[in-house]
């Protein structure tokens, strides 16, 4: 599971706190760019958390489906062949393109 691999989350970034040094870092600016981490960690669980819904949704879905196929995976026509296929779409190449595709 991704939380297994998940080391940090917004709340433990937002809680952590640094020693100061001598000559560290200032804590305005690492505060200001742990609030950036902070905000793209829950932007990106959000989106996670969507993926996830709607990969169900789309699971729970085709096994609805079954074996139905869609229009578009169904033959074109009846007696019509891969090669008839081919000799159309490279008419329609010509039609649209010119000459210019076989130069």
């Amino acid at each position: 599971m991704l939380s297994d691999k998940i080391k940090l989350t917004a709340k433990d970034i937002l809680e952590k706190e640094f020693k100061a040094g001598m000559r560290g870092y200032k804590p305005e600016d690492v505060d200001q760019f742990l609030d950036l981490v902070i905000r793209d960690y829950e932007t990106f669980h959000q989106e996670i958390e969507e993926l996830k819904q709607e990969n169900l949704k789309l699971r729970k879905k085709l096994e609805e489906g079954g074996s139905r196929q869609p229009a578009s995976y169904q033959q074109a026509a009846p007696g019509t062949t891969n090669f008839d296929i081919l000799k159309r779409l490279s008419n329609l190449e010509k039609h649209v393109f010119g000459n210019k595709l076989y130069e």
